[in-house]
C-alpha cells in the first residue's frame, strides 16, 4: 500500500497499527538536518492522528515547537512489514490532550508512559501514508 494523500486505512494497516510495536520518529532540526528516534505511539484512526508522549524538552518537541506547522514522519517496522505516516505535528501541554495521549498508550501498551515533569503529547495530523506487505 503506497498512496500520495491520506485514503482510509486497509483494515490491515488499522490491525498493524493496534500492534505493540514501538517506532522512529522523524523532525527537522533548525539546521535542516533529520532527528529520528524510536518511539512508542498511539494510533486514533477516527480523528487521524498518531500521538507520541514526551516533554516539552526532548529535542523532538523542540524542533516541532521551534518551527510551527512543521512536519514529521512516524514509521513502524515488523519484519517486513512497515507503515509510515506523516503529516503536520504539534506539540501540546494542554491537560486534555496529554490525558488522551496517557489513555491510549495505556491501552495499548499496557502500562502506562512515564510521567516526569513537562509532559507533553505530539501529534500528528496524517496526511499521508505509506506501506509495505500490510
Amino acid at each position: 500500500m503506497t498512496c500520495a494523500k491520506a485514503k482510509p486505512l486497509l483494515a490491515s494497516a488499522k490491525a498493524f497499527l493496534t500492534e505493540a510495536n514501538v517506532a522512529t520518529l522523524t523532525t527537522v532540526r533548525h539546521d535542516g538536518s533529520l532527528h529520528v528516534v524510536v518511539v512508542r505511539f498511539t494510533w486514533d484512526g477516527d480523528a487521524g492522528l498518531a500521538r507520541v508522549m514526551t516533554v516539552a524538552a526532548s529535542r523532538k518537541a523542540r524542533n516541532l515547537t521551534a518551527n510551527p506547522g512543521s512536519r514529521a514522519a512516524l514509521c513502524q517496522v515488523a519484519g517486513f512489514r512497515w507503515i509510515t505516516i506523516e503529516g503536520t505535528a504539534t506539540v501540546s501541554d494542554d491537560p486534555r490532550r496529554v490525558a488522551e495521549g496517557v489513555r491510549r498508550y495505556t491501552r495499548r501498551y499496557q502500562s502506562p508512559p512515564p510521567n516526569p515533569p513537562g509532559r507533553v503529547v505530539i501529534e500528528i495530523a496524517m496526511d499521508r501514508v505509506l506501506g509495505l506487505n500490510i
